[in-house]
């Protein structure tokens, strides 16, 4: 089964905004084990939408369209569709009072442009739109389809989830292509990609020699880590769990020993549920000062359900006098280990907190302190202990505070894995 990912939309070719529902459609597509060799992006345009319809199914047998069915005039996927298809489209009652309940249950009236959204082309199933007014498409054209989602992520992911991925499944059955492929995901930080490479390369070699039903794939993440995908392809679902159980056990013990403690989630943990379940799992409470990231771990820390349970707060110490005068922080250099422990010391005697998380450092784009921008210190505080870790940092403001708040998260997850 080969799949063809078109997203619709003037602003995507402008670079007013990024191709996100592609990237996560590739994603998913590789770990269903479906082949997807081309993307496209196309404008606005009913014409060069067409052609890249018909150009795609040349070369594909399913077509997932991002894009262009929302009520505006330049929302003409479904006209291209028809068009492709060879027929007209149908207004449909279901679907107008579908969307008027969307509209009603949030007391306002539906405007008429809304009424688009009900255009099915004659043939097609529709895919009931559970989250916002667009629904999506499923629309057969022989033994191919053209499957068509709205451009809003999160709409776009429930209904490929929900309706295409099934489908999907069901169609390659058809054809004969029996097996089960899934896949699951180490994800590391600390350390580089050639260095996951390295340290892999000997078993990459063996699974290729002894052709193995297993595949490894290394995937950078920027402020998320690297990440290492264990791809599995077994007769069933249970013999497929039992090769990524084998294989992703296999592959962790190979990083441990060569790497350390590099490897914090796997699939869709984040290093901020691996902190909290240390946290939780150890009966501990949390808080944190901050100053270079301006409240950025806080924030991530709080995306955890139940962070109530186990975080105390924050204090965003900008300003040096307020690092000494709330936290404790010796007069002089605020940029040190020394003032990174201090800070994680004062915020958890003064929230009393059980372990103290802090950090200080410099986000540019000038010195500070006669040190560059990108130096940053994090210290971590536990009863009697306490541990700080230097940074070097790289990139602009933006990306070192970012690389600056999950390495703060790693280094504490790290203290805590030792305790």
């Amino acid at each position: 089964m080969r799949v063809e990912i078109v997203a619709v939309g003037t602003e995507l070719l402008l670079g007013q905004i990024a191709d996100t529902n592609g990237q996560w459609l590739g994603e998913q597509l590789a770990a269903a084990g479906v082949d997807s060799h081309f993307h496209q992006v196309v404008g606005d345009n009913l014409e060069r939408i067409v052609s890249a319809f018909r150009i795609g199914l040349s070369r594909s047998d399913a077509l997932i369209v991002c894009g262009g069915l929302g009520p505006t005039q330049d929302d003409i996927t479904r006209e291209a569709i028809a068009n492709v298809m060879g027929v007209e489209l149908e207004r449909r009652e279901d679907l107008i009072e579908h969307i008027a309940a969307m509209f009603r249950s949030r007391d306002r009236e539906m405007p008429a442009n809304n009424l688009r959204q009900a255009d099915v082309p004659v043939g097609a199933d529709v895919i009931e739109q559970r989250l916002g007014t667009a629904p999506g498409l499923i629309c057969p054209l022989g033994t191919q389809v053209i499957y068509a989602v709205p451009g809003v992520p999160y709409e776009m992911t429930e209904m490929f989830e929900r309706a295409i991925l099934p489908d999907l499944r069901r169609r390659m059955a058809l054809a004969g292509e029996s097996g089960v492929i899934a896949s699951r995901v180490i994800k590391t930080w600390g350390t580089s990609e050639s260095a996951l490479a390295e340290a892999l390369a000997e078993r990459i070699v063996e699974i290729d020699a002894q052709r193995l039903p297993v595949t490894l794939a290394f995937l950078a993440s920027g402020i998320e880590g690297l990440k290492v995908r264990v791809t599995a392809r077994g007769n069933d679902d249970a013999h497929v769990v039992s090769l990524l159980d084998e294989e992703a056990t296999r592959v962790e013990g190979i990083l441990r020993e060569r790497l350390g403690d590099v490897i914090f989630g796997y699939d869709e943990e984040t290093m901020e549920s691996a902190v909290a379940a240390l946290l939780e799992s150890r009966s501990l409470t949390l808080a944190v000062a901050e100053s270079v990231t301006g409240g950025m771990i806080c924030a991530r820390l709080v995306n955890v359900p139940g962070a109530s349970h186990w975080l105390k707060g924050g204090v965003v110490a900008y300003d040096s006098q307020v690092k000494y005068d709330l936290l404790f922080v010796p007069e002089g250099p605020v940029v040190s280990a020394d003032a990174a422990i201090a800070m994680a010391k004062g915020v958890a005697k003064q929230l009393g907190a059980d372990v103290g998380l802090g950090i200080t450092g410099v986000a540019g784009p000038t010195p500070q302190e006669d040190l560059p921008p990108g130096t940053v210190f994090v210290g971590v505080a536990l009863g009697d202990s306490a541990t700080a870790a230097a940074l070097r940092l790289p990139g602009d403001r933006v990306r070192i505070r970012d690389y600056a708040t999950i390495s703060a998260l790693n280094a504490l997850r790290q203290h805590l894995s030792t305790r």
